[in-house]
């Protein structure tokens, strides 16, 4: 009889915090006894994790504005994460692609509700730097909210991506058991394994503290109960896959990382607990002979919302106070496309006349720091094109750059628009309008204004254009202007 085995996902992710104009993070006051929340759940979660060595016992993602902020505040901390995703690495018999880690959609965007030209860049940008990051191309990807379509899994596919990891209510199929992995046939012979997470032990290990009390009772009453139950057809041995934020464990919940320790990483005192602790690449691994049952994809589905991807894009049950969602999402689209013409019009323009599709997916190496702007410039449009010639190129790159950060999920997770995480995303959208009006003398931010102005908070009053002013000021950036 096949041993039942356990894996538990960690999704590590922070959104970004620092000024779009200079890259500066303010003091976040709430955040005290620490000077901001990077800080206060490097201590409380990630540092600990990491020193405790719990990392390598888990699947993980880390989103890269979390990434890029801990290799440059924490670098001990991050070569944590790092030695963690491959802990076997001197086994031969482990295949280089296969680790701990997975990668991120670059800025967190829900997908579904972006262009296939942003799909694809986000994608890439999230392939990229992972690669960057642990030294491997990903062989998983962590859809952000685990939003997900059929149009963005093909492209993931196309990308060389292998697997995700959904909810239990993402994908339907006959005599469906989320103890077993599937694959979803995306035609063309295209398809891609997914992970289906336990609902009930997920939730529990993030919302039940009874549940989690004791790691040595939780493995036996829930987990192993849960592999003991009968219902899998073959001789497959049962997988329960855990999949929460990793923030859990020790930040949003004190002591939640000591229990995830002892549940991963028992130690050789601890007796035989009836399964086996299982990197999700490993268990992901199909045998020749042996593939996974085909299941269907639910459509425009995520794991934080009940209600396809209705909580980023408009009034969802899960945030009743939404009617802002629409017309701030509608304005950014606006003004995303504007960003779009003036590239469209200037690169052909441009010496070499770059593609504006392919320059904008290999300007995350300068994002990511690898190459220097003027290197870059120089490599797509030639050592001597002139210089004037050169900072418009990057200055409109530089913008594109913005108008896909503008989208970050968290600007529309909450019910109230007056909130830090909304007026990042308008600093994010003032600095690539102001970046295009600089460069070409359009009146992007004026008309971003305009449309702002159309939504409201439901708590304060304060209508977009109001919040938007606000949101510059924090960062010291004059008003907009007529």
């Amino acid at each position: 009889m096949n041993r039942g085995r356990l894996a538990v996902h960690a999704h590590f992710y922070q959104p970004l915090r620092s000024d779009p104009f200079s890259g500066r993070s303010p003091i976040d006051p709430s955040a005290a006894p620490y000077p901001d929340w990077n800080s206060r759940i490097t201590a409380e979660c990630y540092g600990p994790n990491a020193r405790r060595g719990t990392l390598g016992h888990l699947s993980f993602d880390v989103g890269p504005s979390l990434a890029d902020w801990l290799a440059e505040h924490d670098p001990d901390t991050w070569a944590g994460f790092v030695a963690a995703d491959r802990p076997g690495h001197r086994d031969p018999s482990i295949p280089l692609e296969r680790g701990n880690a997975m990668a991120q959609a670059f800025h967190h965007s829900i997908l579904p509700l972006a262009s296939a030209a942003d799909r694809r860049t986000e994608i890439r940008w999230g392939i990229r730097e992972f690669e960057l990051r642990y030294g491997r191309l990903p062989e998983g990807l962590w859809l952000p909210e685990t939003a997900v379509d059929r149009p963005t899994l093909r492209i993931l596919a196309d990308e060389g991506i292998r697997h995700v990891i959904l909810a239990p209510w993402q994908v339907e199929g006959p005599d469906l058991d989320t103890r077993r992995p599937y694959r979803i046939d995306l035609g063309a012979g295209r398809s891609i394994v997914v992970a289906v997470y336990d609902g009930e032990l997920s939730a529990a290990a993030s919302f039940e503290a009874s549940a989690t009390a004791d790691a040595d009772e939780f493995a036996r009453d829930w987990v192993l109960a849960r592999l003991d139950e009968p219902g899998l057809a073959d001789d497959a041995p049962g997988l329960v896959l855990i999949a929460t934020d990793g923030e859990l464990y020790g930040h949003h919940q004190t002591f939640r990382d000591l229990f995830l320790h002892r549940l991963v990483a028992p130690g050789p005192h601890v007796t035989d607990r009836g399964f086996d602790m299982v990197t999700l690449a490993s268990a992901l691994a199909e045998q020749p002979g042996h593939p996974f049952p085909v299941v269907e994809l639910v459509e425009r589905t995520a794991w934080s919302c009940h209600h396809g991807v209705l909580r980023w894009s408009g009034e969802c049950p899960c945030a009743p106070d939404g009617r802002w969602k629409g017309p701030l999402r509608a304005a950014l689209e606006r003004l995303a496309g504007g960003v779009d013409l003036a590239i469209e019009r200037t690169f052909p323009t441009l010496p070499r006349r770059p593609d504006p599709d392919a320059a904008r997916d290999a300007f995350v190496e300068v994002v990511v720091g690898v190459e220097p702007p003027a290197a870059f410039a120089a490599h797509w449009l030639g050592d001597r094109a002139p210089v004037e010639r050169r900072q418009a190129f990057l200055d409109l790159l530089e913008a594109a750059r913005w108008r896909l950060a503008m989208f970050a999920s968290d600007g529309w997770f909450w019910d109230e628009p007056d909130r830090p995480e909304t007026r990042q995303v308008l600093r994010s959208a003032a600095r690539a309008a102001r970046l295009v009006d600089g460069r070409t003398g359009s009146r992007l931010e004026r008309r971003l204004v305009a449309d702002l102005a159309l939504l409201r908070s439901p708590a304060t009053g304060f209508d977009g254009a109001e919040i938007y002013a606000q949101a510059l000021a924090e960062v010291d950036q004059p008003p907009p202007g007529d």
